[in-house]
């Protein structure tokens, strides 16, 4: 278990590398309940042809194929992943597809490099990295003024659902080296936005919240 256990300790990086190549071989089978959730997430982004786009903490890739479909041949992928089994099944995917519109960067998010700026970001059940300052900061500097902003995962649903709250306390005990700030997992993305819509999913253990960079 790498969670923290004082809920107000923020994420453990070396602790979250660790935690995903230990999950690298099995995580495409560990996400599939959740991909209705990347779709709706990946369409709040409102891509159009010819557009950039961040994948920040892209895992292995299963988000490439919903975004090329929406940007074509025309625009970029970049994929930003620190951990390097989970780089290395990404770049299989980009490889198996004959994908060429893709840069892959093996980096954590508070230091990647993106050597241009993206009309949109995607935060897909990043939770670590949302609940850092210095990912976001970073993240939000490789965006043009209005890029559409769209983070997705985990969180609290009311006290009263306690089924939906084991529920998302046995995921994030397997998912994230963190419980701080689960009741608004988006907060410090969304300060740095406007237009902020956040809706619920799974009876409000999921939330996909969506803006634009200010």
């Amino acid at each position: 278990m790498a969670v923290h256990r004082a809920a107000d300790r923020g994420p453990d990086r070396m602790a979250a590398l660790e935690q995903y190549r230990r999950r690298a071989e099995g995580y495409d089978r560990e996400l599939a309940l959740f991909e209705p959730i990347r779709t709706d997430a990946v369409a709040k982004l409102d891509l159009h042809p010819g557009d950039t786009v961040l994948d920040v903490g892209c895992g292995t890739g299963l988000s490439f194929g919903l975004l090329h479909n929406r940007i074509g041949k025309g625009g970029r992928i970049v994929g930003i992943e620190q951990c390097p089994e989970m780089f290395a099944k990404a770049q299989a995917r980009v490889d198996a597809n004959h994908w060429r519109n893709m840069d892959l960067v093996c980096a954590p998010a508070a230091t990647a490099r993106v050597p241009l700026k993206a009309d949109a970001a995607l935060f897909h059940f990043t939770h670590d990295v949302l609940r850092d300052p210095q990912s976001i900061a970073n993240v939000l500097s490789h965006l043009k003024p209005g890029a559409r902003v769209v983070a997705s995962g985990l969180q609290w649903a009311p006290p009263w659902l306690l089924p939906t709250n084991v529920f998302v306390l046995m995921a994030a005990m397997y998912s994230v080296t963190s419980l701080e700030g689960l009741s608004q997992p988006w907060d410090r993305l969304t300060a740095h936005l406007r237009d902020v819509e956040v809706q619920t999913a799974l009876l409000g253990g999921i939330y996909i919240a969506s803006g634009r960079l200010r």
